[in-house]
């Protein structure tokens, strides 16, 4: 039988945020792949566990994975660990995860600390729907993509920046999406944990004059449906009527559920699309 990889959430701050299941399961791996293993070692030490500690990080996570995976196929178990948080979020551990599915290799996640759903519940935005962008590719190309793909989000959106990315990040997230609602949290579960709840624009001023401090997560706020639209309305208010009518004739609508879809863009009733037709034809 194949072992098992136990992927263990470990604390993002503060030490004690870990679970009595995770410290068991950390003590009875036969080994423990961690992303630092000198950082690793502090929180290993203070909780007292002796288990072989291997390294898994992003330079070596292809080659790596398939060493751990020979040490899985012979039967030994595996626990992962990030230097913070959940692995495989914004980690190279995804790779190892799927690596263990694909060879039917078994894989159990143990819940625990994890920064992006840590800040949404403390940001007061909306945490109904909400995506996880992590950090922004450093590409100019793939970044101006993302942007331009986040425009259009509805859900709240989670990101990840460092202190030193900070400011430039505000800057293109503003000019991108405009003047949104944003939580900024930051040293999460640490002493000096703060959840700074502003504008887009405010942060940017914010922080011409203070220099950020510690990791961020920037919970913003979607654009709303009402704004969608608005901005449908207004595409839709520079055709006009008879190309807007063509449109849909020519994706296959009769007349009648043409003006009804026409009527619905235009935020009116479909007798003043008729009407509209009608003085538009004369």
């Amino acid at each position: 039988m194949t072992g098992t990889l136990s992927l263990c959430a470990t604390p993002i701050g503060n030490r004690e945020d870990i679970t009595y299941r995770v410290v068991r399961t950390l003590r009875e791996a036969d080994l423990i792949a961690a992303e630092d293993t000198r950082h690793s070692r502090v929180l290993l030490d203070l909780y007292d566990i002796h288990t072989p500690v291997t390294s898994y990080h992003e330079h070596n996570k292809y080659e790596k994975a398939e060493v751990l995976l020979q040490v899985l196929r012979e039967g030994k178990n595996i626990a992962l660990i990030t230097d913070a948080g959940t692995p495989a979020i914004s980690d190279p551990g995804e790779v190892l995860v799927r690596r263990c599915l694909e060879e039917g290799i078994r894989v159990s996640s143990l819940p625990g600390a994890c920064a992006c759903i840590t800040a949404l519940t403390m940001s007061g935005q909306s945490a109904r729907r909400f995506c996880f962008e992590g950090f922004l590719p450093p590409d100019k190309k793939d970044r101006q993509e993302i942007l331009e793909e986040l425009k259009q989000e509805t859900r709240t959106m989670i990101l990840y920046e460092a202190p030193h990315h900070l400011k430039n990040t505000l800057a293109e997230l503003l000019s991108a999406l405009g003047n949104r609602p944003v939580t900024l949290c930051r040293e999460l579960t640490k002493k000096f944990e703060e959840g700074m709840m502003t504008t887009l624009e405010e942060a940017v001023e914010y922080y011409r004059e203070n220099d950020p401090r510690g990791e961020y997560v920037l919970v913003i706020a979607g654009k709303s449906r009402a704004e969608k639209e608005q901005e449908k309305s207004a595409h839709y208010l520079q055709m006009s009527l008879q190309e807007h009518m063509e449109m849909y004739l020519s994706a296959g609508m009769d007349k009648k559920e043409a003006m009804k879809a026409m009527a619905k863009d235009r935020n009116c009733s479909k007798r003043d699309i008729y009407r509209m037709l009608l003085e538009e034809g004369e």
